[in-house]
């Protein structure tokens, strides 16, 4: 539970992150690509949340780890298109490892 906790944080850490930061997409992509990266992050954050009430825990914690890696290819995108500098990306890139670490002990500890 004290591992789910984490998790649930760092990814609402990372949102409050983000924000501000798609915020300053350009008009055209802050509703497209912004809203991806949103979506993904805030479907992963459910689902930690959801695995926490539901007995089918390892079903909603692959589907936050299937979240987290759309969020690396959108986050990626989103350099690759000048719309995040390289010092963000690292960022972001090094919170979602983390995250993604955490997730997978989680994972495993729940298939055995």
């Amino acid at each position: 539970m004290q591992s789910d906790f984490k998790i649930f944080q760092s990814i609402y850490d990372l949102i409050l992150w983000f924000e501000p930061v798609i915020q300053k997409f350009p008009k055209s992509e802050k509703y497209v690509l912004g809203a991806e990266i949103r979506q993904s992050l805030i479907n992963a954050l459910v689902n930690i949340t959801v695995s926490n009430k539901t007995k089918s825990k390892l079903e909603y914690l692959n589907i936050a780890d299937q979240e987290l890696e759309k969020l690396r290819i959108f986050i990626r995108l989103a350099k690759d298109l000048k719309m995040l500098d390289f010092k963000k990306y690292e960022f972001a890139e090094r919170e979602i490892n983390e995250i993604g670490k955490m997730l997978g002990k989680l994972i495993i500890n729940n298939k055995i």
